[in-house]
């Protein structure tokens, strides 16, 4: 049995449904967040033991007014019972055993059944003594890992625990999910990290954070510029320095030929660009060299990383998959084929965040014509004919389905070539540029 100083270090707190994060403690002191209690829009502390000799109070609060998470933290010597999913603050003036003051889901999605009714739920006791210290969604969807996950733990640390020492406590999390993204789980705390689910012994630290903070798809907070190029800077620190993608077998680098990076999908799973092939030999005729992109569970994130990050630009559908133009360098050049009915998901998603690294976007929008939804609705359908109204404000799995999955394109090659142009124009200013 080893015993570790409760003084030494914080805790963060990732929980993950099947193989996807959604609940992250972090150093633990700080707050956590939680969806269906009824003090929800409400901030609650429950204070235990006395202020003397100049120390604080020992503090559970939360604050539930967020309408997107909760946030609970524990002020005070932390006690984490991995067997019954117990958070105990420790505190020697209570005489009486401990009693359980909150109960939390630390997912930042509390308006989304969906997830929510996946995420375990975690409980904060008070008592004068836990277990005894032993040692120190959307399951594999890499858009979610990203906006629901490491983005929002980015951001509570550095909100929270900047230029601390944490450890990241993990529930549900998948041997897998944890292999490929152990490279940047490491960047954000050096300490092995802590599996809920199958970890028996008890933990110990100064304080705890259950929950974490998000400021909207793909955001890192107000100075959304700035940040998101010191998360691309996390990235490289993970990623980065691994010449590792002869798996792509990319053609013998051009000193003339920017190269493109064109993301394709499998067929038959929707969102599909119908005549692809087409596409890539514009491209190739046009001067790019071009490397045919599906990311898939045996090319690892080193390998994917260095693909984009040495490339110049990137072509793609809209989609999870886009999530990789954060591996772009900024100064690249990045065209976003937009469906019918995705406009502000694909300029929230991918098009406001590239811009915020320096990534040069260009959106090309399909026409009416060019879509599949039209040989299954009528021209004069809400769903073709005003997507806004028809969408209102209930962007539901149904919607999603219709403008996400039903619907492939055929792109007009004529017009297309013309969006390629000035992609190329911008690879190619920064290929000169940049190498």
């Amino acid at each position: 049995m080893r015993k570790r100083n409760p003084a030494a270090t914080v805790t963060v707190f990732l929980s993950i449904i099947t193989s996807f994060l959604f609940v992250f403690e972090i150093n633990l002191s700080s707050v956590f967040r939680l969806s269906s209690a009824p003090t929800q829009g409400k901030i609650r502390r429950q204070t235990f033991g006395e202020q003397h000799r100049g120390k604080a109070k020992q503090v559970i609060s939360c604050n539930r007014s967020h309408k997107e998470y909760d946030l609970c933290s524990i002020t005070g010597a932390t006690v984490v019972d991995p067997v019954t999913s117990t958070f105990f603050l420790v505190d020697p003036t209570i005489s009486g055993p401990g009693s359980i003051v909150e109960k939390i889901k630390p997912y930042l999605r509390k308006w989304e059944n969906f997830p929510m009714q996946r995420i375990k739920e975690l409980a904060i006791t008070s008592g004068p003594s836990g277990p005894e210290c032993e040692c120190g969604g959307y399951t594999g969807n890499v858009f979610h890992d990203f906006n629901d996950g490491f983005i929002p733990l980015f951001i509570t640390i550095n909100s929270i625990y900047k230029n601390r020492d944490v450890v990241l406590v993990v529930s549900k999390a998948r041997d897998w999910w944890l292999n490929r993204y152990k490279n940047l789980l490491h960047v954000f705390s050096s300490h092995p990290i802590v599996t809920l689910d199958n970890d028996p012994s008890a933990h110990c630290f100064p304080s705890a954070t259950l929950g974490f903070m998000s400021y909207g798809f793909m955001a890192l907070m107000p100075n959304l510029s700035q940040t998101l190029l010191y998360f691309r800077g996390l990235l490289d620190k993970a990623f980065g320095h691994h010449d590792q993608y002869s798996i792509f077998n990319p053609p013998p680098k051009s000193d003339s030929s920017p190269q493109l990076v064109f993301m394709t999908r499998s067929k038959g799973i929707g969102g599909e660009i119908l005549n692809q092939d087409e596409a890539v030999k514009v491209a190739k005729e046009i001067g790019f060299d071009i490397i045919l992109f599906e990311p898939t569970g045996k090319i690892s994130l080193q390998q994917a990383y260095g693909l984009i990050n040495s490339s110049h630009a990137m072509v793609g559908m809209h989609g999870a998959t886009l999530t990789h133009s954060l591996f772009l360098r900024p100064g690249s050049a990045f065209m976003q084929v937009m469906p019918l009915g995705i406009d502000w998901v694909g300029k929230m998603c991918f098009g406001e965040p590239a811009r915020a690294i320096g990534i040069q976007c260009i959106e090309y929008k399909i026409k009416v014509e060019q879509r599949s939804l039209v040989e299954k609705y009528d021209k004069n359908d809400m769903v073709i004919k005003d997507p806004a109204s028809f969408q209102g404000r209930n962007w539901s799995s149904d919607v999603m389905n219709i403008y996400l999955k039903e619907q492939n394109v055929k792109l007009d090659l004529v017009r297309f070539r013309d969006y390629l142009m000035e992609t190329y124009s911008k690879a190619k200013t920064f290929m000169e540029k940049m190498g």
